[in-house]
Order: structure tokens, then C-alpha cells, then sequence
């Protein structure tokens, strides 16, 4: 029977930056994982799932020694536009007006992915058992004790929830989940556009339906993520090119001129989810298994790498000062630090689109005047600029 400190559920994004976080620290890691990922060939053509990495997210993939690798293939942006269609409410933001380099980037969670596998495969004090499927799990007094699908089994001091939107370890372990049906389904593409993005991240947000075009490094290539009604994303989906080309560029007022489909559209319903513990006796959920929010900010890996960083950083003083990291009493600093975080961004994140939604004229006066205070207020713009960054919201290791 193998023996680790640390057993992490899920070789995601997120369990991976774990898991290299805690190389050199003392702790032996594993990490569980069904279906280890892919190389990505360098011609291959950019996939539908990407993400707008933030500049703390960035921080913590440059700490974690993989960011040099991931951005060969990313695309960084200078510059956000969001607007409101058919009225004056709009707010913008450009790098260099507040001394920043760039905004975030665009990368392809493949990339980061694989690019995090690999590190991890090169860490000593982390164990890649892959393809593994958990099968049982009993959280004892002083170890969790894992039984594999292949008949394996492992004692940890602490088991890492990284499984997902819908995780097992968090089920098996009792704890109850808040979620919402957003009564939104996202329609994500990657579309050729007549002008050049400029390396500027646009949203618009027209009546009942979200669109974001997100910069990719060929200066006419963008991937959209078109949040709808479940039956309007559908129709979306099912019609043929030319029309659909044409409903997606009068919906995003012909912006970047006309745009033409370069992929496959694919749908998926959104559900925000939130855990009412982030940790337990000899468990801390991190990633998606704590929270899934709307994509409206692209900010769901951004928080989920937050948990990592915190965790890690938790993980590495319990152990320093050699206390036990699978202490529910211990795992509470973790926990509360990363749900009020979380709270605070669904909470934002739903009255955001509550605003938005609809067309009614009271409600869309109050988020145009809104938008254009946020747009010219003093002060407002940088500090809201900080936190679409992430910048406001760093664990002290990665200041």
C-alpha cells in the first residue's frame, strides 16, 4: 500500500498547480487521474475551451515554472469593451493608461493543461498515477485511505477534492451544494472576423443574450462565448453558416465587421454551484468541485487557480510548523479565506447579469448611466481593473 502526504483527485488545471506547488516542500503528493492529457502539435488549430488568464493566475504559472511554456501559444490583451446594445452605456480599459504591459491572455486550457502534466511529471516529491479511477474512499482519524477501480490502494493525510463541477469526493463526503440553473446555455466558436481585433477582449450584452469575443494571436481570430437562452442557443447552433454569420455579427453590431465561422459550434448548459464547505476531516475541495460560476468574466479558472495558491500556501505553514494538514480545525483558514472569494464573486457575477437582462427601459437607463459613471468616475476604473486582474486578491506568496 502506497503512503503520501497529500492525495489530489483530479489532474485538472487546478489539481496540477497543487501538486507543483508543493514540490520541495517536504510533502509527498499524488495525483489521481482518469484520462491523462494530450500533447498539443504546434500546428494544431486553437480549441473551442480556452481562458482569459488573469495577471494573478499568471503570477502563479510563472512561480509554478510552466508560464514560459504556456505563452508560445497564447495571446495577450491590451484592451476591454464592454457595452450595452443599442444605447450609451459603455466602459473601456487600455493597459497602458494605468502602467500595465497587458490586460491578461488567452490560452487554451489544453495548453495549460498538458503544459502543468509535465511539470508535475518532473517533480520528485509528486507521483502521476494515471489512468486512475477512485473507487472508495474512508477518512479515518489520522489517514484518508483511497481504494482504486484497479484494486490499488493508498493512505493520505489529506485528500484533495479537484474532481470537477460535480465531484464525487464532494457527494461521498456530505456537503451540501448551492446551485442555480443560470437558464443560459453558451455557445462557443471560434470565428474569423473582416477587421482586426486589436488585441482587445469586447462584451456586449443585448437583451436577453451575453457575447464575448476573445483575441487570439492571428490578429482576424477570435473564440466566442454567446451565453442565450437554452433554445435560442440551440437555433444558434442549428443553423447553417452564412446565417448564422450573419445573426452574430448584427448581434455584436457589426463591430469587427463581418464575421464567418472558422470551427464547430458546441453548446453547454450553465450552472453556478457553490459548496457549502470548501473543506472537511482530511479533505479541501478546490477548483470546480468548490464553485462554478457564469463565464460572464472568464474568471472561473482565475478563481479556481486562487484555491491552488492559497492551498498551497496553507499547506506548506501546517507543514513548517508541523501541525496536521488534514486537521478540519487547520483547513479553516483555507476555507474561509477562498469562500468568501468566491461568494463575493458570484454574488457579483449574478447581480451583474440580473442587471443586464432583459429590455426593459427603466432597467436599461439604470445600467447605461451605470456604465458610464464606472467609465468616468475618478478612481473607479483602476480599482475595477485591480480586481478583473486579480490583483486585489493575492495570496502574499505571490505579491
Amino acid at each position: 500500500m502506497q503512503s503520501v502526504d497529500v492525495a489530489i483527485v483530479g489532474g485538472g488545471m487546478v489539481g496540477l498547480a497543487v501538486a507543483c506547488g508543493l514540490q520541495g516542500s517536504g510533502l509527498r503528493v499524488a495525483v489521481l487521474e482518469q484520462h491523462p492529457p494530450q500533447p498539443v502539435a504546434a500546428d494544431e488549430p486553437v480549441a473551442l475551451r480556452v481562458s482569459a488568464i488573469n495577471a494573478a493566475s499568471e503570477r502563479l504559472l510563472g512561480r509554478l515554472g510552466v508560464w514560459e511554456t504556456i505563452a508560445a501559444r497564447s495571446a495577450s490583451y491590451h484592451g476591454m469593451e464592454v457595452w450595452d446594445k443599442d444605447s450609451f452605456g459603455r466602459i473601456e480599459f487600455d493597459d497602458k493608461a494605468y502602467g500595465y504591459s497587458h490586460l491578461g491572455h488567452i490560452i487554451e486550457n489544453r495548453v495549460i493543461h498538458h503544459a502543468l502534466w509535465q511539470q508535475a511529471s518532473r517533480c520528485s516529491d509528486v507521483t502521476l498515477l494515471a489512468p486512475a479511477e477512485l473507487q472508495q474512499v474512508a477518512r479515518g482519524e489520522n489517514d484518508a485511505f483511497l481504494t482504486l477501480k484497479s484494486g490499488a490502494m493508498l493512505t493520505a493525510r489529506l485528500v484533495v477534492g479537484a474532481d470537477g463541477a460535480r465531484s464525487w469526493l464532494r457527494q461521498q463526503a456530505d456537503i451540501p451544494l448551492t446551485f442555480w440553473d443560470y437558464r443560459h446555455h453558451a455557445l462557443v466558436a471560434t470565428i474569423r472576423s473582416a477587421q482586426p481585433h486589436d488585441a482587445v477582449a469586447r462584451q456586449i450584452f443585448h437583451g436577453d443574450g451575453i457575447l464575448a469575443f476573445l483575441p487570439l494571436s492571428d490578429a482576424h481570430l477570435c473564440s466566442i462565448v454567446w451565453s442565450l437562452a437554452p433554445d435560442e442557443a440551440q437555433r444558434m447552433q442549428g443553423l447553417d453558416a452564412t446565417a448564422f454569420n450573419q445573426a452574430l455579427s448584427v448581434a455584436f453590431d457589426m463591430r469587427l465587421g463581418l464575421c464567418s465561422l472558422e470551427s464547430e459550434r458546441q453548446v453547454f448548459p450553465l450552472t453556478g454551484r457553490y459548496a457549502r464547505q470548501f473543506a472537511a476531516h482530511r479533505l479541501a475541495l478546490v477548483g470546480d468541485a468548490a464553485h462554478t460560476i457564469h463565464p460572464l468574466a472568464g474568471q472561473g479558472v482565475n478563481l479556481g487557480f486562487m484555491d491552488a495558491a492559497e492551498l498551497i500556501a496553507e499547506l506548506k505553514r501546517l507543514h513548517k510548523e508541523g501541525k496536521d494538514i488534514g486537521q478540519h480545525l487547520y483547513l479553516r483558514r483555507y476555507e474561509r479565506s477562498r469562500k468568501h472569494s468566491a461568494a463575493l464573486m458570484l454574488a457579483g457575477m449574478q447581480g451583474f447579469r440580473e442587471l443586464f437582462a432583459g429590455e426593459h427601459p427603466a432597467k436599461k437607463l439604470l445600467r447605461d448611466v451605470g456604465l458610464k459613471l464606472a467609465d468616468t468616475l475618478p478612481g473607479v476604473k483602476p480599482q475595477l481593473l485591480r480586481q478583473a486582474m486579480g490583483l486585489h486578491d493575492l495570496p502574499a506568496w505571490l505579491r
